[in-house]
């Protein structure tokens, strides 16, 4: 009896193989083998493909299934503008370390070097947008370019595979077998002899305060933070994508995020700093020019990449291994004794209260319209550490990144390394599937919303609990008061109304409008209750804005 098989289901079986849950895409000639073979595989285990609506927002949702299980996210499109309409997507995913592999289709092979329907050098396009790029010219070895794609996009710094699959490859015959599960790398921790130094800059340090980014957020390494932070409370600042490191017990050592202009408590904190122990930090996040700029402190650069040095980025130590690991081995050997000074805590004290402070919700807003920070304050009181919050792109995510709280890791999920429009709805479509029963709210501008507005569909079509809030003003908002800022007057941010509460009930969902803040938090119950897909359309008054930027630093000039 024959083991031939068709490379598409080679390629499906090293899918099970790996874990894979879901294929999300656009179908197309080029890719049609694979989309019948995963629609008509007897197998339950085959992965349940997904169709969106638009190339670069079934990468969003894979780039989103990265960055919540930290496995990566599949989609899969045709030829052409199929694989292009990808780019935006995956080049946010590689930098902002979301693991995706991204299966394109390409032209038959014959065909590859003709002027043809929708030949294009997707390999060589993609070369740029993702770690690693291939172009399979054999069906036998469909599952080791799946496999090895799946491995690059895994291993530090994580982020984007592509594959160009030429369709006759996918159709063709294979009679070698597929890769096994991959095995997991385990990498060493820090030598004793490093983490003694580290000790020691710790000992004599006055103010070491934790920078906790990116890679500080998987659950392992989330972990090994708070037990370390048990035995040594240091205070904290966290990068917009290492939101949730602190927990509800360790509150006291939160002071903040920094990721968008050099003006906040945790900027502060860090100037202040004579030694900043770094995790899992990523220039890309914010880059050391905003928060280094004239420190004479010690730097402690702890992750499992290796940092990249610049004039204003030279760590005084460099530890590139296992994160959790090291933080594991750090906190065995740091003495019992340790603890900040009555000075130093004293400041740190004072600091919480200039903080806390800000959250003052302000009263006095246009007719009509809701404060930026009464929605922070309703949709706070209205979560539990369950709560996935994805957040799009815009003023609002400014509001949010300084303002709300989280409890759990890659629960608040931002673009901050691309500022990518659009991914907030296909990012909460992703947590909607993986974390099936638990809230999930996504938080648009009226801007952003409509980049991936039409996979409201795909929510609706999937039947997922999704709370979509637009914060609604009629301008790309968050370049217009930068550009008052600079030049006295905007330009180029108007666009025109859109009725949101009709366009939800065009797509089948549910829509809701707040007229005034004295029923915001009304609203937001009914769509909390509400089940599948709901929008909820929020006037919000912007005037405050300016204060965004102004407030910086005394060192800083605006």
């Amino acid at each position: 009896m024959s083991n031939e098989k068709r490379g598409s289901q080679a390629l499906i079986q090293t899918m099970i193989n790996q874990g894979v849950k879901y294929v999300f895409g656009i179908p197309g000639a080029k890719v049609d083998q694979l989309f019948e073979d995963l629609t008509y595989s007897d197998d339950p285990r085959t992965p349940k493909l997904i169709v969106a609506r638009h190339e670069q927002n079934a990468a969003f949702i894979a780039a989103g299934i990265g960055r919540l299980t930290g496995k990566p996210g599949v989609v899969a499109t045709t030829s052409g503008p199929g694989v292009s309409n990808l780019v935006t997507g995956l080049i946010t995913a590689t930098t902002e370390a979301d693991p995706v592999v991204a299966l394109g289709g390409q032209v038959p092979r014959d065909d590859l070097a003709r002027l043809t329907h929708q030949s294009i050098l997707s390999k060589e396009l993609m070369a740029n947008a993702t770690k690693s790029s291939v172009e399979v010219q054999d069906a036998n070895n469909l599952s080791e370019a799946f496999a090895n794609a799946y491995q690059s996009a895994i291993s530090p710094k994580a982020g984007a595979a592509f594959i160009s699959l030429p369709a006759d490859v996918l159709s063709d015959k294979v009679n070698r077998p597929e890769v096994k599960p991959l095995t997991k790398h385990e990498n060493g921790r820090a030598a004793d002899a490093t983490l003694d130094q580290i000790i020691e800059l710790l000992k004599h340090a006055k103010l070491p305060v934790i920078l906790a980014g990116m890679r500080a957020s998987t659950p392992e390494n989330t972990a090994a933070i708070r037990s370390l932070l048990k035995k040594f409370p240091l205070p904290v600042v966290e990068t917009y994508q290492g939101a949730g490191i602190i927990s509800h017990e360790l509150e006291d050592d939160f002071f903040g995020r920094v990721g968008l202009f050099r003006n906040q408590i945790g900027d502060t904190l860090l100037k202040r700093s004579d030694l900043v122990v770094s995790i899992g930090y990523d220039p890309v996040e914010y880059e050391a020019r905003n928060w280094n700029v004239d420190r004479t402190g010690k730097v402690v650069n702890i992750d499992d990449v290796a940092p990249e040095i610049s004039k204003d980025y030279q760590p005084d130590v460099i530890v590139v291994a296992d994160i959790a690991g090291s933080l594991d081995a750090l906190a065995d050997r740091l003495p019992g004794e340790f603890k900040l000074s009555a000075d130093t805590s004293k400041t740190l004290d004072n600091l919480r209260q200039e903080f806390d402070s800000e959250n003052k919700v302000p009263t006095d807003v246009k007719p009509g319209t809701v404060h930026p920070l009464a929605i922070v304050r309703a949709l706070q009181e209205r979560v539990d550490d369950d709560t996935t919050v994805t957040v799009d792109v815009g003023s609002h995510y400014i509001w949010m990144a300084r303002h709300f709280r989280i409890y759990k890791p890659r629960h608040l999920l931002f673009s901050n390394g691309m500022q990518t429009l659009g991914v907030s709805l296909p990012w909460a479509i992703a947590a909607a599937l993986v974390r099936p029963g638990k809230p999930v709210v996504s938080v648009s501008g009226d801007g952003g919303f409509l980049f991936s507005g039409q996979e409201l569909e795909t929510a609706v079509r999937l039947n997922l609990n999704i709370v979509q809030l637009i914060w609604n003003d009629g301008y790309y908002d968050m370049v217009k008061f930068q550009e008052i800022a600079k030049y006295g007057k905007p330009a180029g941010v108007q666009f025109g109304p859109v009725d949101y509460v009709k366009y939800a009930e065009s797509f089948g969902a549910r829509g809701l409008r707040v007229t005034s803040p004295d029923d915001l938090g009304t609203t937001l119950d009914q769509a909390f209750k509400t089940k599948g897909p709901v929008i909820v359309d929020i006037p919000v008054d912007y005037s405050d804005n300016i204060k965004l930027k102004s407030a910086l630093l005394k060192d800083i000039l605006n």
